[in-house]
């Protein structure tokens, strides 16, 4: 099991908040470090200094890190064309050496899109935008010359399909979401892994399958699985409840529904996810000021798991 750790800057972080988690992240030994990829804080609360733009931090992130991956739990499609999107992508994969992971989906909040002056079509038209996107990008990271496609949302006439990503064959695609028709037919078509974020064990096994089927059906094998938790650990229940406090979590329910607890309780968790067939653990790290969590997680957690 690997564990990667998951940010959500929208909530209030700068480039040196996450510079400084993500440099930790990469000595203390975990294998990624991921943002979301928001543009406004998600339910109340301060936004402090606000959100950052997801592929411009990682840019940098990229160049001051070594060999940590790098990644977005996701970029929403609506936020991007899918052309610029894969030149984006393909450009931090270079500059980070072959690091960079990209998550895409639908999109889901609208009230950031109207914050900012982004189109928020119907569900449905968002997965077809979704579709059309992953046929780009891979396209355009695959494409031996030139490329062209015709759809209904998006037309690509005789690109050069350049800057090309350092990966072969191309950035690892992770698809998620836990919907039961549309998403299980994309992963199997286009993803290399699937994430089902801040679900239960039972849910997740339950979307586990639904991918499985669906890779089945379309005759491949099943593509790697992971999930999203927000993670609160303590050496003792007095340290739990006060990170808990500090990020507003009620432990007894952070307990029900996330990875909370004492380094063993949390071990026992993840190896049910695990015994699902879980390969990685996005563990979701609300308070980046505390990097003495990020220590524990690392001495007490990632040994066991």
């Amino acid at each position: 099991m690997k564990l990667r750790i998951f940010t959500e800057p929208q909530q209030g972080a700068t480039y040196d908040d996450l510079l400084v988690v993500a440099q930790a992240a990469e000595r203390l030994g975990f294998d990624a470090f991921f943002r979301s990829d928001h543009y406004q804080r998600i339910g109340a609360g301060d936004p402090g200094v606000g959100s950052t733009d997801a592929w411009v931090t990682l840019a940098g992130l990229a160049r001051e890190t070594s060999h940590i991956r790098l990644g977005t739990l996701v970029t929403p499609t609506t936020f991007r064309l899918p052309g610029p999107l894969a030149i984006s992508v393909a450009g931090v994969d270079q500059m980070s050496g072959g690091r960079v992971e990209l998550g895409l989906g639908a999109g889901w909040y609208d009230d950031e899109h109207h914050a900012y002056g982004i189109p928020f079509p119907p569900v449905r038209e968002r997965f077809d935008r979704l579709e059309e996107q992953l046929e780009i990008i891979t396209g355009l990271w695959g494409a031996a010359k030139s490329f062209s496609y015709e759809g209904a949302h998006y037309s690509v006439v005789d690109s050069p399909a350049l800057p090309k990503p350092v990966q072969s064959p191309r950035p690892p695609l992770i698809l998620g979401g836990f919907g039961a028709r549309r998403t299980p037919s994309l992963v199997a078509r286009f993803a290399d892994e699937y994430n089902v974020p801040f679900r239960t064990v039972e849910q997740t096994g339950t979307a586990y399958d639904r991918v499985r089927a669906a890779c089945e059906e379309a005759g491949r094998e099943t593509v790697l699985l992971s999930a999203a938790q927000v993670v609160c650990v303590g050496r003792d229940e007095a340290e739990l409840a006060k990170r808990a406090e500090v990020i507003g979590q009620d432990v007894t329910e952070l307990r029900r529904t996330g990875l909370a607890g004492t380094p063993s309780e949390v071990v026992d968790r993840i190896g049910e996810f695990g015994a699902l067939g879980a390969e990685r653990v996005y563990l979701q790290v609300l308070d980046l000021a505390d990097l003495d969590h990020l220590e524990l997680l690392a001495a007490e957690v990632m040994p066991h798991v």
